[in-house]
């Protein structure tokens, strides 16, 4: 089991990545976005809880203009945590 206090600068955000347990995010303060592959950009605020599926493609981040940070929670599976993917475009970003 992990479980990391993540800090996003305005703007910043991970790559598309996967995780093979599945992820819990809370988040704990400002305001971001988390998006599932082939979905909406969803937006997120302190007390929020979201589950990413396991195997899903996703990413999250801070807003343009905010901060943003949160609790993720995974279970690695054979040790292995997290699968990164390709870059988020700005176009994705944005959407």
């Amino acid at each position: 089991m992990g479980c990391t206090h993540v800090r996003f600068t305005p703007g910043a955000r991970t790559a598309w990545h996967t995780h093979p347990k599945g992820q819990t995010l809370y988040v704990t303060d400002g305001i971001g976005y988390v998006a599932r592959r082939g979905g909406d950009v969803q937006e997120i605020r302190p007390g929020d809880v979201v589950y990413i599926e396991p195997g899903e493609e996703h990413w999250h981040g801070a807003t343009p203009d905010r901060f943003m940070a949160h609790v993720a929670i995974h279970e690695a599976d054979q040790g292995q945590f997290v699968t990164w993917l390709d870059h988020v475009t700005d176009d994705e970003y944005g959407a």
